[in-house]
């Protein structure tokens, strides 16, 4: 679906009954006036109006509005690139009862995301081309940008690689089977080698099955008070380790997601200087929480890797400060209530985190750790694009508008009412945030958010 017109009524039309983000077309001309428009790939920062014309940038600047034109007031806003996440599940194909594509793009929307890459790990997973283009196709409907990665292995069964340069010609942008980490070595050599020929990033689920075992949670202080079994840091860092040697053998593009333990941190510090293609990311839930939250045994707080110790949140912090981590990604991962209201033990991991992602992050780090706003943008913004090979320069006169207007310094509450997700398992509800994304444009359409 191409035209403007078709795709918001192909998205009303799939949303109809539900509760739905406020979204209407962009007229053929409007300008965003009077904001801070922050750059954040020329590191610039500027008082200004964007001109946008059917959908696309015509202008960025001081721009003087005609009777036939549509403004919006930004003052006192934040404009600036669309937010980008690398790492987001949208349960599409086989478990829509957890979300689906038109719900996720939801939550994008709602979080201040325009592009959005999701993971392999569906039902059935996507390891094969014609689920990259079924995804690719089911994408055009909707009102973000979305990109499938695919799996590494077939049925993500850590034994025989997917066809990658038939996926990757049916637009994967990635391959990883998160959720499950490739264990075998000699699997996972194949798989950066192979990933060489066409330079593309190989995600690998950083847990070590054989020393996390039955582990619930971060060992320490925390797990034996409550009880829980619970696994080392070195679950982790033992399987970043063999990686990033890995990929320094092959040179090939290596992701780490979702880093959380300070022994991963000081390893890809130090080894990234052996191979540029090196990247890394953090989750706002391993920059927000530490392993005694979880003494109300809230469910939601169980994921993978689990949440750490208030030193490997430290050294997180730092990491993200130096530009040892590269980028923030949400591990948007919803759940079932009947799943998540299970025991700990039975519980699956994981938390939904779009909506609520720019607010934790700009707390933690804009206001609490005293990180530059640019640097917090960029983190969201240029940095994931890069990973992945899109277009950074989102300002640039003739490309599309994917803009995201944001109030940095709003103090608000997150709560049910902000989740757009078919699942609500988020521990961040109640939780008290500054920033927050105003409207989001992106695909000719721009959606406001309470």
């Amino acid at each position: 679906i191409t035209n403007g017109d078709t795709l918001f009524t192909a998205w009303r039309k799939a949303r109809k009954g539900t509760q739905i983000v406020k979204i209407s077309k962009l007229k053929k001309n409007t300008i965003l006036k009077n904001g801070t428009i922050i750059d954040p790939l020329k590191n610039f920062e500027k008082k200004g109006d964007i001109h946008i014309q059917n959908g696309l940038i015509k202008a960025v600047g001081k721009i003087s509005p005609h009777k036939s034109v549509n403004t919006i007031d930004c003052k006192g806003l934040i404009i600036t690139h669309g937010f980008c996440d690398l790492h987001a599940h949208f349960r599409e194909p086989g478990r829509e009862d957890k979300e689906d594509l038109n719900t996720g793009s939801e939550s994008a929307l709602a979080g201040g995301f325009t592009t959005v890459c999701t993971m392999p790990n569906s039902e059935p997973p996507v390891d094969s081309p014609e689920v990259i283009r079924y995804l690719v196709e089911r994408s055009n409907e909707c009102p973000i940008y979305i990109h499938p990665i695919g799996a590494i292995t077939k049925g993500q069964e850590g034994s025989e690689l997917t066809e990658m340069g038939a996926m990757i010609s049916e637009g994967a942008v990635a391959f990883s089977d998160d959720g499950l980490p490739v264990s075998d070595s000699g699997v996972m050599l194949n798989a950066l080698e192979y990933s060489t020929m066409f330079d593309i990033p190989i995600i690998n689920h950083a847990e070590d099955d054989c020393l996390k075992r039955d582990g619930l949670m971060h060992l320490g202080k925390t797990s034996t008070e409550l009880g829980l079994a619970a696994s080392p840091d070195l679950v982790e860092s033992n399987m970043v380790f063999r990686d990033l040697e890995l990929s320094i053998f092959t040179g090939a593009r290596l992701h780490i997601p979702h880093v959380s333990t300070a022994k991963s941190v000081d390893h890809i510090k130090t080894l990234k200087k052996k191979n540029n293609k090196i990247s890394a990311e953090v989750t706002p839930h391993h920059l927000y929480f530490i392993d005694e939250d979880l003494s109300s045994y809230d469910t939601n707080l169980k994921v993978a890797p689990p949440i750490r110790s208030k030193d490997d949140r430290s050294a997180l912090i730092k990491a993200v400060k130096t530009g040892v981590i590269n980028c923030v990604a949400t591990d948007h991962a919803p759940h079932t209530i009947e799943e998540k209201e299970g025991t700990f033990d039975i519980a699956p991991c994981g938390m939904i985190g779009l909506e609520s992602c720019y607010g934790a992050v700009n707390t933690i780090l804009h206001h609490q750790n005293k990180m530059d706003l640019l640097s917090v943008i960029k983190l969201l913004t240029v940095n994931p694009r890069k990973i992945i090979g899109f277009n950074e320069d989102l300002f640039k006169v003739g490309t599309p508008a994917e803009l995201v207007i944001i109030d940095p310094n709003q103090e608000w509450e997150f709560s049910k009412g902000n989740i757009f997700s078919k699942s609500k398992n988020s521990p961040f509800v109640g939780k008290k945030f500054k920033g927050k994304v105003h409207s989001t444009i992106v695909k000719n359409h721009m959606s406001f958010h309470k």
